[in-house]
C-alpha cells in the first residue's frame, strides 16, 4: 500500500515523514528557519525605519541618548543566543537519540555496492535494492561497502549514514507509516552512481507476515541467516580457538556486545559492530593479553565480518562451534 505524498519537489516527496525522528527534525528545522526569519524581518523592517526616519534632511528630532545602549546590546544578543542554543539543543539531543538504538531492536545487514543494495535478514531471506520492514518496530542497519563510500539515505526517514569500506556503519529508526519510500545513495560512487536507487516498505504487521513467508519461500533452503552464516565462519577461520577455554589467547566473546574493553593502553572501548569488525579485521590489543590476533583484512570480507559480529552479538554463553 502506497500513500500519497504531504508534498513533492523534483518527484521526491521531501515532506513525507516516515517515522518519529523524522517529525522531530522537521520540527527542528521548521522553528529554526521561523525564528531566522523572523529575526531577519524584525532587523530588515527596523533598518528600514531607521533609514527613512532619520535620512539626511528629515526633520526628525535628535537628542542626545539617555538609555546606555550595553543594555539593549546584552538584551539582544542574551536573547539570541538563548533561542539558537535550544536550537543548538534539540538537534543534538535528535543526533545522540539516533545513535543510539533501543534494546532489542531487528537487526538487518544492508551492503552497499557498485551500484546496487543488498539487503540480507535474520531469517536468511535476502533482496537487491529493496528493504521491507514491519509498522512500528524498530530497526537497526548494519551498513558495510564492498568497493567505494556509498552513502544510504531514505528522506522520508530524515536519516543519512554513509558506508565506508573496510568499516561498519550503523543506524536505526521505528518506521510509524505504512507506504513505499525511495532509498538514495547520496555519495558519487561512479559512473551509475545515479541509477543507485531502491524502495523501502513499510507494511503493517499482518501484511510484512505475509510478505516474510512469501520471500522466504523464494528464498530457499540454501539462504542462511546472518548469525548462522556467522556460526560457520567462525568455526571456519578457527575463532573458536583463541577465544574459548580457561587458557585462551584471547578473551571471551561470550557475552562481549554491548559491553566495555579494557586495551593495553588503559583506555575503554565499547563492543559495538564498528569495534568487533575493526578488531577481526585489524586485531586490536587488549588489557591482560598478548598482541598475537592475525590481521584478517583483505581475507575476511566485510559482509562476512558482519555476519560474524552478529554471531558475536547473539553468543550469550561460553558455547562456541
Amino acid at each position: 500500500m502506497k500513500e500519497p505524498p504531504i508534498a513533492t519537489f523534483a518527484g521526491v516527496s521531501w515532506l513525507t515523514a516516515a517515522s518519529e525522528h523524522a517529525k522531530h527534525v522537521d520540527d527542528v528545522i521548521l522553528g529554526l528557519v521561523g525564528t531566522s526569519v523572523a529575526v531577519i524581518l524584525f532587523l530588515g523592517i527596523l533598518t528600514s525605519v531607521i533609514l527613512v526616519r532619520y535620512r539626511s534632511g528629515s526633520r526628525a528630532k535628535r537628542p542626545p541618548l539617555s538609555l546606555a545602549t550595553w543594555k539593549i546590546e546584552t538584551a539582544w544578543t542574551l536573547g539570541t543566543l538563548a533561542i539558537f542554543l535550544y536550537f543548538f539543543w534539540r538537534g543534538a539531543v535528535l543526533y545522540l537519540d539516533a545513535a543510539r538504538p533501543p534494546p532489542g531492536a531487528e537487526v538487518i545487514d544492508v551492503t552497499g555496492r557498485q551500484w546496487m543494495w543488498d539487503t540480507r535478514y535474520p531469517d536468511g531471506t535476502r533482496e537487491f535494492n529493496a528493504l521491507h520492514l514491519r509498522l512500528n518496530t524498530p530497526v537497526r542497519l548494519v551498513l558495510s561497502s564492498e568497493d567505494v563510500i556509498h552513502s544510504f539515505f531514505v528522506p522520508a526517514l530524515r536519516l543519512k549514514q554513509d558506508l565506508i569500506p573496510g568499516k561498519l556503519t550503523t543506524m536505526w529508526f521505528d518506521p510509524d507509516r505504512t507506504g513505499t519510500f525511495s532509498l538514495y545513495c547520496a555519495q558519487y560512487c561512479g559512473s551509475a552512481h545515479a541509477s543507485m536507487i531502491g524502495k523501502v516498505t513499510v507494511l503493517a504487521p499482518h501484511e510484512f507476515d505475509a510478505w516474510q513467508r512469501s520471500a522466504g519461500a523464494r528464498t530457499g533452503a540454501l539462504a542462511l541467516a546472518p548469525e548462522a552464516r556467522g556460526r560457520e565462519l567462525f568455526a571456519k577461520f578457527g575463532c573458536a580457538r583463541c577465544h574459548g577455554g580457561l587458557n585462551a589467547a584471547g578473551p571471551s566473546l561470550a557475552g562481549l556486545y554491548g559491553t566495555r574493553v579494557r586495551l593495553s593502553d588503559g583506555t575503554f572501548a565499547l563492543a559495538d559492530d564498528e569495534y568487533l569488525h575493526e578488531a577481526i579485521l585489524h586485531g586490536r590489543k587488549v588489557a591482560g593479553f598478548a598482541p598475537v590476533m592475525p590481521t584478517y583484512s583483505g581475507i575476511i570480507r566485510d559482509s562476512d565480518a558482519a555476519d560474524i559480529c552478529t554471531y558475536i552479538e547473539a553468543m550469550k554463553t561460553a558455547a562456541t562451534p
